[in-house]
């Protein structure tokens, strides 16, 4: 029997649900017909070269832009984004890639930057004891909650990122290149800590270039390309088959490239 989340839903559950998603911005179409399914405790990449629509569909999901046509459907009733406010109380999360974190503040002034404890003051103790028991349960490597984030590595600020977002416990949280510009040892360390994200049940929705990364963590894997589907993939997908749906091209094409390839570099040998 599935086990309930932290925020109720139980693991498979179907929670988020995309259904002919549009939007145009004048005579531009940046999304058309797109189709998206997120289930409780899975990571679901999404992919596309640049201009392929992803930035696009995450704000609209975020509720920053409203869609053209189309429904989404939350925990199996029609919603309406029209705010961040309105996505994050509902029970969406995201972690832009400026993370929007104050570097003057200490790591429990981040986390609850917005959402303080404060029924007369400041509940310190409570917000610093609630901050450390999130931390422990993701096993972030965070050497103090009284911690600057200027003093922070770049990987231990994506952990504060994501951490801030799971605060409110929502149902899916949606993480836009989490490991653009992280060395291999911190890029390993938030790897990580998205696999434990989706063992404690959130729906996650990781956005990246990296197909080492995506096929790392990845349940799913699906593609974008010119604003629209093109096609789900597994985590056991080829590079090759990931790169042919992400440019368009067809797998034979890429497959005698790498095979051309390949004939050089042995020849140059």
């Amino acid at each position: 029997m599935s086990q309930p989340t932290p925020n109720g839903a139980k693991h498979g559950e179907l929670i988020l649900k995309l259904r002919g998603i549009s939007k145009q911005f004048g005579a531009v179409t940046a999304l058309s017909d797109i189709e998206l399914d997120v289930h409780a405790g899975e990571v679901v990449a999404l992919v596309g070269d640049n201009g392929a629509g992803k930035s696009t569909l995450v704000k609209v999901l975020a509720g920053v832009h409203q869609p053209t046509s189309g429904t989404i459907e939350f925990q199996g009733r029609d919603v309406a984004l029209d705010s961040p406010g309105t996505a994050l109380e509902m029970g969406i999360a995201t972690v832009f890639q400026d993370l929007a974190l104050c570097e003057n503040l200490d790591v429990v002034a981040n986390l609850f930057l917005g959402h303080e404890l404060s029924p007369w003051k400041l509940d310190e103790v409570q917000m610093e004891v609630r901050a450390w028991t999130l931390l422990q349960e993701l096993a972030a490597r965070i050497p103090s909650v009284r911690e600057p984030i200027a003093s922070l590595s770049g990987g231990q600020r994506q952990t504060v990122a994501i951490a801030r977002s799971l605060l409110l416990d929502p149902h899916v949280i949606m993480l836009d290149e989490p490991t653009a510009a992280l060395g291999v040892a911190q890029t390993a360390e938030v790897l990580n800590l998205i696999e434990r994200v989706r063992d404690r049940g959130h729906g996650v929705i990781l956005i990246s270039h990296n197909m080492e990364d995506v096929r790392a963590v990845a349940d799913r894997i699906v593609v974008l390309r010119l604003g629209k589907n093109n096609g789900v993939f597994t985590a056991d997908t080829s590079h090759e088959e990931l790169v042919a749906a992400i440019t368009g091209a067809s797998e034979n094409s890429v497959s005698r490239r790498m095979a051309r390839k390949q004939d050089a570099t042995e020849a140059s040998q």
